[in-house]
């Protein structure tokens, strides 16, 4: 009987388990990470769009050329983010020549991305902003 009660325990106990890390468990977004996108270069510059978000909401978006600043409101699976307007003067410590009118129109495309992002997901090491354009970042190894 005490091994009847014992193996029930620890069945108990294995379901529970597996319950909370492969069907339930919420999984917690990465804050106070720099999240890389993940996409092909834009010559001739080689910076990429970074996303870092603080515990608090409050963002910000390295784009191709410019940054900006964001408010992101998350839960379990939703995300809505509030993108600030993207500043007129481009930054000061950018080589000559490296933002391009293709650079300039993809941070424009970027922040409507954003802007119409309505949850995240967790695939693997990638987190996935997901809406009409889905925007898959990593974190930064650096």
């Amino acid at each position: 009987m005490t091994r009847w009660i014992s193996l029930c325990g620890a069945v108990g106990a294995v379901l529970i388990y597996w319950q909370q890390t492969l069907l339930g468990a919420t999984e917690v977004f990465p804050f106070d990470r720099e999240l890389l996108l993940e996409a092909a270069p834009i010559p001739p510059g080689k910076r990429m769009p970074i996303l870092t978000v603080e515990a608090n909401g409050n963002a910000s978006i390295d784009l191709w050329c410019r940054t900006v600043t964001a408010r992101l409101e998350i839960s379990e699976t939703a995300l809505k983010i509030v993108v600030d307007q993207l500043p007129e003067e481009l930054p000061a410590m950018q080589s000559a020549g490296q933002c391009t009118a293709d650079r300039i129109k993809a941070d424009e495309d970027m922040l409507a991305a954003f802007e119409e992002v309505t949850g995240w997901s967790r695939e693997g090491e990638f987190i996935i902003l997901r809406g009409p354009t889905n925007l898959r970042f990593r974190a930064s190894d650096h």
